[in-house]
């Protein structure tokens, strides 16, 4: 059994809103072992909204709309479905109770144009929505050859389309499923210092598509994420299946990876530092102080993170960046002292690749690297920070 979620509203297609109800829809029903194919979203034109229902039926058993349901012109959904159907909207005298004394309530009149909120498509049931006005829509769109699919239009409204999915739409997808819903269950492993396509390399045929269990591959600002995704009856299964694959993972990679689920290389230094009873103070150039804020956010008691400088771009030698580490270390008194900087002028004007330096002071002296940039400007900052934080990491994981 598969799913599609739709979002339905010009101020999601246009952007001037983020749509986050359908990750917070996806994340629900991945939760019930549905797997969700699809995320479509459309805006408030019949044709279109019509057109999409029609699609999304046709290729998953379950789906779930938000939006489109207010008493407003452009609200479309209840029209929309009517139509995928061919029939008529139709008048529920307990929704229009409930809309009547939703107002009444609010010691206002019920505006005459809320009425079309209790108009439902013929042969559909209500989704009693308790705190607003909109009362969702649960229909099925019969399907050639096929069962027919179940679609569930919710309000666009967060709190009042997630009360209606815990109270209504999750008990009626769990009765489709026997009440018996299959877990699914992903375990993320992060890595750091090689790219996507040699880290996929190292990796004996685990990103083949239609394995069990699936693996796949992301990267986000120079971090890979490798994601094991396990479906099966019981979370402990799940978890079962899982853990061949992710030893596997750890056997390959070693020290690239450097933590799970949502863990970012800043998690990993300090949990390293602590663990040892260390301290970090930092430098850097040019950066903003991306580095310093990094650290303050994993180490908020500061137990770890001394503090830090925040200079202008020195000479560009790896001599002036080592030193300056050094006087760092000695200034905050911590056991290490990262110095990243100053960063390479971008390439975007096609121009060779900036050198970095990065600088490691310590017990057992200074450690130097210096590395070229070629990319885009957007990844420098995160990039060369991510580079020092791994310097780090990897001499104290070696030690």
């Amino acid at each position: 059994m598969q799913a599609e979620v739709i979002a339905i509203g010009d101020e999601l297609t246009s952007g001037q809103r983020l749509n986050t109800n359908s990750q917070w829809l996806s994340q629900r029903l991945e939760e019930l072992g549905v797997p969700v194919m699809f995320h479509t979203t459309v805006g408030d034109d019949l044709e279109a909204n019509v057109r999409v229902l029609r699609e999304a039926a046709a290729r998953a058993e379950i789906v779930v709309c938000t939006g489109g349901l207010g008493p407003t012109a452009d609200d479309l959904t209840r029209e929309a479905l009517a139509a995928c159907v061919g029939v008529d909207l139709v008048l529920d005298p307990q929704s229009l109770e409930h809309i009547r004394n939703l107002f009444a309530r609010r010691r206002r009149e019920m505006p005459e144009r809320n009425r079309v909120q209790a108009m439902f498509p013929r042969g559909s049931s209500p989704i009693p929505n308790a705190h607003g006005s909109a009362p969702g829509i649960d229909m099925q769109i019969a399907r050639p050859d096929q069962s027919p699919a179940r679609v569930f239009a919710l309000p666009g409204v967060p709190a009042e389309m997630q009360e209606m999915w815990r109270q209504t739409v999750e008990p009626a997808i769990l009765a489709m499923l026997g009440g018996q819903c299959r877990c699914i269950r992903n375990r993320c492993i992060k890595c750091f210092g090689v790219g996507e396509s040699d880290l996929e390399a190292m990796l004996p045929d685990l990103i083949r598509r239609g394995r069990e269990p699936r693996v796949g591959i992301t990267v986000s600002r120079a971090t890979i994420t490798l994601r094991i995704t396990a479906t099966g009856p019981t979370p402990d299964a799940c978890q079962q299946m899982i853990k061949p694959t992710e030893a596997t993972i750890r056997q390959c990679l070693g020290e690239l990876i450097f933590g799970e689920d949502e863990d970012e290389l800043q998690d990993a230094v300090v949990r390293l530092l602590s663990a040892r009873g260390q301290t970090l103070a930092t430098v850097e150039f040019g950066s903003g102080g991306l580095m310093a804020h990094w650290l303050s956010e994993a180490d908020p008691s500061r137990r770890v993170f001394r503090g830090g400088w925040i200079l202008p771009d020195p000479e560009n030698t790896a001599a002036a960046v080592s030193q300056l580490a050094e006087q760092c270390c000695r200034q905050f008194c911590s056991r290490w002292a990262l110095a990243v900087g100053p960063f390479p002028a971008s390439d975007a004007g096609g121009g060779p690749p900036g050198e970095l330096h990065l600088a490691l002071a310590g017990p057992d002296g200074t450690t130097t690297k210096t590395t070229s940039f070629a990319g885009h400007p957007d990844l420098l900052k995160h990039r060369s920070v991510k580079l020092a934080l791994d310097l780090l990491r990897l001499k104290l994981v070696q030690k």
